[in-house]
């Protein structure tokens, strides 16, 4: 069963995408951040709408929203969602 997306679901999220996928954090800066100079990005929360990240753009760490591109039900479609976006930026 899937979760809605709370604050403590986002928490999840968020440390699951740093510890685990953080090349695929850097891709969503990199490609939706439109910050190609980005050497480094956290994902710091997630909701239904998009995602915040922290990237590491000539030394300073600068805020990212990144929009989704339609309104997240739940946690898997969070989870689906991030894998669509990671594949359609490493095709471009």
């Amino acid at each position: 069963m899937a979760d809605q997306i709370t604050p403590e679901i986002s928490d999840r999220i968020c440390k699951h995408m740093n510890e685990d996928h953080a090349e695929a954090v850097l891709l969503y800066a990199k490609h939706y951040g439109n910050s190609t100079e980005a050497t480094a990005a956290q994902m710091v929360a997630i909701d239904p709408q998009g995602m915040d990240l922290s990237a590491q753009i000539n030394g300073e760490t600068i805020p990212l929203r990144i929009t989704f591109d339609h309104t997240l039900e739940h946690s898997e479609d969070a989870h689906q969602t991030l894998i669509t976006m990671v594949k359609q930026a490493r095709k471009s």
